[in-house]
């Protein structure tokens, strides 16, 4: 997975409603602080991110909140006095300028700029716990966003299979190939459900299977059988690649 601009990170903000900066930061910072090389400056890092978490935890403390602006500027001068006199590329403060973005609330900076030093995986699994979803799947979301999907779309669906984790494993199969595919929506979700509440038996499971996968030779037996059956309009749907069409195809056609 290649690195991503501030801007892509953002979405993970943007797509999560009530998103709590305590959380963030403490989430980012866990992740972070470990990879500063210098022991006195990732023990000042991990300081700060104290500080600022327990400032935004209880923001209408103001002794919290000077504290947290105090100790905040404090690592972005530590880090900028390294940085000035140091001779060449290897400072060693990256990783600690990323904390210093964090902690003034600019996480989607913070992030971009730690990426190239921590790998996306590692920032995409604080940004998922910070959310607290329990319905989320740091794996399946790591897949979407390696698939080439948003965060946005990827954290929801993501969180559209887990809320059904009790369909079956095959539909959870096609769901999850939907996703990967982008072409998860609310009305797939709907027709897959319908499949889900169909109580199919395994061979009925594997016919709908097919007919979702578009099986034209199967697809086309289906059909003429559910008008013989007095289904017209359901064939007709059948046709037209309707999913809603396909539990009441497998339901109705005896296997």
């Amino acid at each position: 997975m290649s690195t991503h601009p501030a801007s892509w990170w953002a979405q993970f903000a943007s797509a999560t409603e009530g998103l709590d900066p305590a959380s963030v930061t403490e989430s980012l910072g866990d992740a972070m602080t470990p990879h500063i090389p210098s022991p006195l400056l990732r023990r000042e890092a991990e300081i700060a991110v104290q500080t600022v978490v327990r400032h935004l935890n209880r923001p209408a403390v103001a002794a919290l909140a000077e504290q947290s602006e105090r100790t905040a500027a404090r690592l972005a001068r530590t880090v900028a006095r390294l940085e000035e006199r140091a001779t060449g590329d290897g400072t060693g403060t990256a990783v600690a300028a990323a904390v210093v973005h964090v902690l003034h609330g600019r996480w989607a900076e913070g992030i971009a700029a730690a990426e190239p030093l921590l790998g996306t995986a590692p920032l995409v699994r604080a940004m998922i716990a910070a959310v607290r979803r329990e319905a989320l799947d740091v794996r399946l979301v790591l897949r979407l966003l390696d698939a080439g999907q948003e965060p946005g779309m990827a954290l929801h669906s993501s969180q559209a299979i887990a809320r059904y984790g009790w369909w079956p494993t095959w539909l959870l199969k096609v769901v999850t190939e939907r996703a990967l595919a982008g072409t998860l929506d609310a009305d797939v979700i709907t027709a897959l459900d319908r499949c889900a509440y169909a109580e199919l038996s395994p061979a009925q499971a594997r016919m709908a299977r097919r007919l979702i996968d578009a099986d034209t030779q199967l697809v086309d037996a289906v059909a003429f059988r559910l008008e013989a059956l007095g289904e017209p309009s359901a064939a007709v749907r059948l046709r037209e690649g309707d999913l809603s069409a396909v539990a009441l195809a497998a339901r109705l056609i005896p296997v």
